[in-house]
C-alpha cells in the first residue's frame, strides 16, 4: 500500500465514507479533555492532601509545643526538628514553613471545618490568609477564591483591595426586609482601573467602562454578565435609559446600574424605583427573581441613604474611587467607613454587642 493510499484510508459505516482525516481531530480532542480532567484531579487531590498533612504536623507539634508550657523549648524544638525535616524531604519543611503551619492548625483547629474547606486551593492559598484577623475575613476568600479558581497572586489583589471588608460595608445597608441578597454588591467599587482623569462626565465614565469592561465586571465580582448598555425603556411615550443593564448567574436576576456624577441624591431613589418596576413588568423572564438596582455615586450621604430605607426596594447605593489611595490611607479609610456602618447599625439593634467587636 502506498503512503498516498495510507494516508487517505477511510472506511465504510452505515453506508457512509469516514475519513482518518476527519476522526483523528475530534479524537485528539476528545483524549486530550480526559487526560486535562485527569491531571487537574490528581493536582486538586495532591493539594488537598498536602494542606491535611500541613494541618495534622502543625496540630502535632503544637501539642507538643504546648505540653511543655516552655516558650524557649518551643523555638529549639522546631529549629531542631525543621533542620532534620529539610535535610531528608526539602525545603517545604523549613522553621518558616513549620511555623505556618502551626498557625494554620491553630486557627482552624477543628478537623471537621479544615474538612470542609475547598479542595482545589493550595497551600499558598492558605498562607496567604493567615495573617488576616477575622476567621469570616478568612473563610470569604478562601470560598471567593475556589468559587472563581483565583491563583495565588488574584488572591493577596483581592485581600490588598479589601473586597471582604467592602462587602460588609454594603451589606450593612441591608435589613431584614430587604429584596437585596447579602453579598451582592460592594461599598465603595474601585475603579482606578478605568484609566479616568480627575475631570471627568459621566459618558466618560460609560466610555471607560466600555473600553475595560472585563476589569470593571471582575471588579463586580463572579457571575455578573453585561446585558445591555443604554437599555432604552419606553414610559408614557417618552424614551428613558438605564446606564447599564447586568445579569447575576449566581442570583438569577437582572441587576440594574446607573452612573451619577458627583453626590447622591433623594430624586435618584424615584428614578431606579421607575426602572426596575419596568424591568420587572416588561423583562423578567419565568424563574428569575425581582430585579435589584445599584446606584453608583462618586459621593454617597450615608445617613440619608439610611432613612430613605433604599434597600427595601430592592436598591442599594455605593460610592466609586476613580483613584486608588496610597495602601495605608486606603486601609484607613475602610476602616473608618466600616466603623461608621456598624454604628448605625447598632443604633437600629441590627447588631449584637459581641459582633460590633
Amino acid at each position: 500500500m502506498s503512503v498516498k493510499e495510507n494516508k487517505n484510508l477511510s472506511s465504510e459505516k452505515n453506508g457512509d465514507i469516514v475519513s482518518s482525516e476527519n476522526v483523528v481531530p475530534q479524537l485528539f480532542f476528545d483524549i486530550s479533555a480526559l487526560i486535562e480532567q485527569s491531571r487537574l484531579a490528581i493536582y486538586t487531590q495532591a493539594s488537598n492532601i498536602s494542606v491535611m498533612l500541613f494541618w495534622q504536623i502543625g496540630k502535632r507539634i503544637n501539642g507538643d509545643v504546648l505540653e511543655n508550657k516552655r516558650a524557649d523549648y518551643g523555638k529549639q524544638i522546631v529549629s531542631a526538628l525543621a533542620t532534620q525535616l529539610t535535610e531528608k524531604y526539602g525545603r517545604s519543611f523549613e522553621v518558616r514553613n513549620l511555623r505556618r503551619m502551626m498557625q494554620f492548625a491553630e486557627q482552624f483547629s477543628d478537623i471537621e471545618i479544615v474538612s470542609a474547606l475547598p479542595t482545589q486551593l493550595s497551600w499558598t492559598h492558605f498562607v496567604e490568609i493567615l495573617p488576616l484577623k477575622s476567621q469570616e475575613a478568612k473563610l470569604f476568600y478562601l470560598n471567593e477564591a475556589a468559587r472563581g479558581f483565583v491563583s495565588t497572586r488574584g488572591l493577596r489583589d483581592m485581600i490588598s483591595r479589601k473586597a471582604f471588608e467592602r462587602k460588609e460595608i454594603a451589606n450593612t445597608q441591608i435589613s431584614p426586609r430587604s429584596s437585596i441578597p447579602v453579598g451582592t454588591f460592594k461599598d465603595p467599587y474601585l475603579f482606578d482601573i478605568l484609566g479616568l482623569k480627575d475631570e471627568y462626565l459621566e459618558d466618560d465614565l460609560e466610555e471607560a467602562i466600555l473600553r475595560e469592561l472585563e476589569k470593571f465586571i471582575l471588579e463586580f465580582g463572579k457571575g455578573f454578565a453585561l446585558v445591555e448598555r443604554q437599555k432604552r425603556m419606553i414610559v408614557d411615550g417618552r424614551d428613558r435609559y438605564l446606564d447599564i443593564l447586568f445579569y447575576n448567574r449566581d442570583l438569577k436576576r437582572l441587576v440594574a446600574v446607573e452612573l451619577k456624577i458627583g453626590r447622591f441624591r433623594a430624586e435618584h431613589k424615584g428614578q431606579m424605583s421607575l426602572y426596575l418596576n419596568w424591568l420587572d413588568k416588561y423583562d423578567r423572564r419565568e424563574g428569575e427573581g425581582a430585579p435589584v438596582g445599584l446606584i453608583l455615586c462618586s459621593e454617597s450621604g450615608r445617613e440619608e441613604i439610611e432613612l430613605l430605607k433604599l434597600d427595601q426596594d430592592g436598591i442599594l447605593v455605593a460610592e466609586y474611587w476613580t483613584a486608588l489611595p496610597p495602601k495605608v490611607e486606603f486601609e484607613q479609610k475602610i476602616q473608618i467607613l466600616l466603623a461608621e456602618t456598624r454604628e448605625r447599625l447598632a443604633h437600629r439593634n441590627l447588631l449584637l454587642p459581641e459582633e460590633m467587636e
